[in-house]
């Protein structure tokens, strides 16, 4: 007779083999580099919103999120979460509104680009190159520290569930990631999000409302939570938002995740693969819908999930017990028995989903890098597009290695450095290509000049005031790559009579 753990690997190996079955199929689909990087423009609708807010979210949003909910009071752990997800929230849906549709226009307006750092090279006619070549850069080193953390995500959900050694669940991940992205490019990656998407957001609704059935009903799943952080009046908004013990600065930092938004590119990505500008409005609104709902359930499942297992478990045990693993044990108490082993591996797929769905983004656009804005910027001519298709897929394989040399140390915890990458994606990138999509008067040094001041601020502020001023490093960053950017600017020559042309020539066209 199987047992639990083997319907859940057969479930689990399923999906993968599932996922591997469309790497091939849009294997022959991608023949340039337009293809293999933006699947030709011909993104849909739904394909781009979900593929977006998958690629975005990661593990995170079943481990990290819940986990930090799951504190209650303790390190205002609610409080924390709520305002987390408050920034993602606004943040997710200001960067749809502000440049989805004008990155997709402008990025094939200026040369047809299909990197970030292309399209800020196009756009300002950098002739220096300097700015692809340090952005490139950029994005090889923090990706190459972001994927490392996927992996380590995906061999650590594998060594808890099935016991496996970490080393063996640390390749196996890899190599089913690495398959599809290898083969299908753009497209392989856009659809297994869609897919995975919507594994994570029919799960992470589904989990918390099986607990709180099997609790009773909301009223006492709640009143058990409050009871645990020694609340006997429940809890309040005081307490869901961290008033009068939270401070503004403290509020201020954790919202400011949400600014990160504007310069990560594996979502920037998908706003320009979409096939028509007119199909961001529809997109956004299902982006919209999907990162509220999936932010609000992950919240509310740290919270349930602490009264759940308190039933199981002795208080203890409790207090021992990983708070970003509540997923996985609640899925491994609330669905036992052949049936309900099987929905329990459709869960547990969730998680492998959020881990997946960023990994595979982040090994395209590291690739991308690596190929276009830097083999084609030194070879030029030289080198063909069919070439660089396959210097781009020999590319994922190379960061993927080096990836897992990263992420090999089970004990390691690669979150602070993620937190970095964020930090520095969003400052480095964030205002550069915001501002250049708004503003006629900003140049290339301006560019430059913001782009390096907001990376090297992350660092600054991160290792020299953070222990004074504790702040989360992207505000201050993000605010002094605007300064330099506005600053710089109207130092030096206005920008070229042609980029300035080009400008206008995209603002009638733009709507």
């Amino acid at each position: 007779m199987m047992t639990d753990v083997m319907i859940h690997a057969i479930v689990l190996g399923l999906y993968l083999i599932f996922l591997l079955g469309i790497g091939v199929h849009f294997f022959k689909n991608s023949k340039s580099q337009t293809d293999y990087f933006l699947g030709g423009r011909n993104l849909n609708v739904w394909v781009t919103s979900m593929s977006a807010q998958a690629s975005d979210m990661s593990g995170w949003l079943l481990m990290g999120l819940p986990g930090t909910a799951f504190l209650l009071t303790k390190n205002y752990g609610m409080a924390e979460a709520v305002w987390t997800a408050a920034g993602l929230a606004l943040g997710t849906y200001l960067n749809w509104l502000l440049l989805a549709k004008r990155l997709r226009k402008y990025s094939e307006h200026a040369g047809n680009a299909i990197t970030i750092p292309t399209y800020l090279e196009n756009r300002f006619q950098d002739r220096t190159h300097l700015i692809k070549m340090i952005s490139a850069v950029f994005i090889v080193i923090f990706f190459l520290i972001y994927t490392a953390a996927q992996f380590s995500a995906g061999a650590k959900l594998f060594t808890a569930v099935f016991g496996m050694d970490y080393e063996v669940a640390l390749v196996v991940g890899a190599v089913v990631i690495v398959s599809y992205t290898f083969l299908g490019g753009f497209l392989a990656v856009c659809w297994t999000d869609l897919i995975q998407g919507s594994v994570m957001f029919f799960a992470i609704l589904i989990l918390p409302v099986l607990a709180v059935v099997n609790l009773g009903g909301a009223s006492d799943t709640f009143d058990l939570a409050a009871n645990l952080a020694s609340l006997p009046d429940g809890f309040g908004l005081g307490e869901w938002l961290g008033m009068g013990s939270m401070g503004i600065l403290s509020i201020v930092s954790i919202a400011a995740w949400g600014l990160g938004y504007f310069g990560q590119p594996h979502i920037l990505a998908r706003f320009m693969g979409i096939r028509h500008s007119d199909d961001i409005k529809p997109a956004r609104r299902i982006a919209t819908v999907w990162v509220v709902t999936t932010l609000a359930a992950s919240t509310l499942l740290g919270v349930i999930g602490k009264a759940y297992m308190s039933t199981r478990v002795s208080s203890e045990v409790l207090e021992q017990l990983d708070g970003e693993r509540i997923f996985i044990y609640m899925v491994q108490n609330l669905l036992t028995g052949p049936g309900l082993a099987i929905v329990a591996g459709l869960l547990l797929t969730a998680i492998l989903s959020a881990i997946m769905s960023t990994a595979d983004s982040q090994l395209l656009v590291t690739s991308s890098a690596i190929s276009e804005d830097i083999c084609r910027n030194i070879f030029k001519s030289r080198i063909t597009d069919d070439h660089l298709v396959w210097i781009s897929r020999f590319s994922v394989l190379a960061v993927a290695v080096v990836a897992v040399g990263l992420a090999s140390n089970p004990d390691s915890s690669v979150f602070d450095l993620v937190a970095y990458a964020w930090a520095g994606f969003g400052a480095a990138f964030g205002p550069a290509i915001l501002i250049s999509l708004y503003w006629k008067r900003m140049n290339w040094q301006g560019a430059l000049a913001g782009i390096l001041s907001g990376g090297i601020m992350v660092l600054v502020w991160r290792n020299f005031v953070k222990s004074t001023i504790n702040l989360y490093e992207i505000l201050p960053a993000f605010l002094v790559s605007v300064l330099f950017i506005v600053v710089v600017s109207l130092l030096t020559g206005e920008p070229s009579e042609a980029v300035q042309k080009e400008f206008d020539g995209f603002l009638d066209t733009e709507y």
